[in-house]
């Protein structure tokens, strides 16, 4: 970051509410997310191994085509905080609108593409043959609520960008309500089996797409917004949103570059691996939570051609993503007692599981700081940047990652990697931040 001058103990106090009003809500919004699955598992399961394995396939699917297009939400974000910065509240809306147009053509072509493609997706991802039907079952209904999900994203970044993250806590709390109800009513009530999970997921995100677009709605009446879709600002939409696809594609790739090497290195190592990496996506929320609120105070500052407001509050965002990493680093040394026997009663993996979590214990600051300075960037409509700095992290990773096997190296050494992997990040961002390049303050970049 680029030198400003101290900040009063007045205005860190400012840059802390605002951290926590967004954070706090974002953060309940993103564990509400993947607790769809998690009641789609818990429910199906009881319907027999198949359908549990085959759900787990098609959700994996599912969540990979999604998370590819969390763009949605990032460039959005961005865009529409810049305007709210300038007091162009009709412009933020507007290009919210885009997006959200955006996302619903993008969730049309995935549905022409997993619909017919549906039966060879699952064979690629190795479902046995028992699994395989209800696969296809859950991944081709599922894949009608894309749209919806896309939607949701797209106007997640809307609410985001106006300094809103309590309105998407509500709606997830609320949708994960009605999935569930309606999940145990199609399934055992109307007795459809795993189809009625699938349509009871559809359902519930179209509902989450509705509340959302209402919401929206209402604010363009309310600033005299179009809700037209516009050519241009959907095309600008889609440039804004192209880097950022490049930093998730080259990330996915590192966690599946990571997967394959676990997978080689035996059945005690990839189920520790499993283990290690739910938590790692666990506490990976906590911090998502304050890069979130970090694009939204980031944007607003430059959209509002405050520069220094914009370096001040990067370093306080900074200070919180050090002291979360702390926290979070010392609970997982504190709870490994407790987590080893909570995942597994296998010893092997007892004892392959206790020294990783140490590793990832000790990364943790350094994730702190890469997730704030991440959202920071992102914040600032730096995509491009983002987009070539996990390249080059890739490249740096997957040949140290690969070696892993070949050296005789154990998931203590895979995870090292993977922490080497965030140093790498940490590098490439911090420079990018003390640059001060990412400034560039005005209603749009």
């Amino acid at each position: 970051m680029t030198q400003a001058p101290t900040e009063p103990k007045e205005q860190r106090r400012l840059h802390d509410r605002e951290i926590i009003a967004l954070a706090v809500p974002a953060f309940g919004a993103l564990v509400a997310e993947p607790l769809f699955v998690m009641v789609d598992s818990a429910i199906i399961g009881h319907l027999g191994t198949p359908q549990l394995a085959g759900l787990g396939v098609a959700a994996a699917l599912l969540m990979t085509a999604v998370s590819v297009f969390v763009f949605l939400a990032y460039a959005t974000t961005a865009a529409v905080a810049r305007r709210v910065g300038a007091g162009d509240l009709q412009a933020a809306i507007r290009q919210g609108m885009d997006g959200i147009w955006l996302a619903l053509g993008l969730g049309i072509a995935v549905i022409g593409v997993t619909l017919p493609t549906a039966p060879w997706l699952v064979e690629l991802f190795g479902a046995s043959e028992t699994a395989a039907p209800h696969a296809i079952t859950y991944l081709r209904v599922s894949s009608l609520g894309i749209p919806a999900m896309l939607i949701v994203l797209a106007a997640t970044g809307v609410l985001r960008g106006l300094q809103d993250t309590r309105t998407p806590l509500y709606v997830a709390i609320g949708g994960f309500a009605a999935n569930a109800g309606l999940n145990a009513g199609l399934v055992y009530g109307a007795d459809l089996g795993i189809a009625g999970s699938a349509w009871g997921t559809v359902i519930a995100q179209c509902g989450m797409a509705a509340a959302y677009l209402v919401v929206v709605v209402r604010g363009a009446r309310k600033h005299g917004s179009s809700l037209r879709p516009d050519a241009a600002g959907i095309r600008a939409s889609a440039q804004a949103g192209l880097p950022l696809l490049v930093r998730t594609l080259s990330l996915r790739a590192v966690l599946l570059i990571a997967t394959a090497v676990a997978a080689r290195l035996g059945d005690a190592d990839i189920a520790a691996h499993q283990i290690v990496l739910s938590l790692w996506s666990l506490m990976a929320f906590a911090l998502d939570a304050i890069a979130i609120a970090g694009q939204a105070i980031i944007g607003r500052y430059l959209g509002a051609d405050d520069a220094m407001g914009a370096q001040q509050a990067c370093r306080r965002m900074v200070q919180w993503g050090v002291a979360s990493g702390v926290v979070l680093g010392i609970l997982v040394v504190a709870s490994r007692p407790l987590v080893t026997p909570l995942f597994t009663g296998d010893p092997a993996v007892q004892d392959t599981l206790i020294p990783v979590l140490l590793v990832v214990a000790v990364s943790q600051p350094i994730a702190g700081v890469v997730f704030v300075l991440d959202g920071v960037l992102m914040g600032a409509g730096d995509g491009p940047y983002l987009a070539v700095a996990m390249l080059l992290t890739l490249a740096v990773f997957a040949p140290v990652a690969l070696l892993v096997p070949a050296l005789g190296g154990g998931l203590t050494a895979l995870w090292w990697a993977m922490t080497l992997m965030m140093t790498v990040r940490l590098l490439t961002l911090w420079w990018r931040a003390r640059s001060g390049r990412w400034i560039v303050t005005g209603a749009t970049r």
